[in-house]
């Protein structure tokens, strides 16, 4: 009886071109959603009514601006933070 049957076979990793496709993509997405947002809160719920056909509120498209602005600094912030510590790391 093989004694290696039940262990964990490793994933083969992504290839290095879709590594580096995802990672694009990342900063591509969360760039335009940067630079696209609207300033005011009332524009960005007009938009969403043109897109979606459901309207919200001042408020709520307040905070839906403030959340889409969080989300995005953090996930740039992410993607440079990972660049940085792959940089260190060569």
């Amino acid at each position: 009886m093989k004694s290696d049957c039940c262990q964990f076979q490793s994933r083969r990793p992504k290839p290095a071109r879709l590594r580096r496709g995802g990672e694009f993509a990342g900063w591509l997405l969360s760039g335009a959603t940067l630079v696209l947002m609207p300033k005011c809160p009332a524009c960005l719920a007009a938009y969403i009514a043109l897109v979606s056909g459901i309207g919200v509120s001042f408020s709520t498209a307040t905070y839906l601006r403030t959340l889409l602005l969080v989300l995005t600094i953090g996930s740039i912030t992410w993607l440079l933070a990972r660049q940085v510590r792959r940089a260190a790391g060569r």
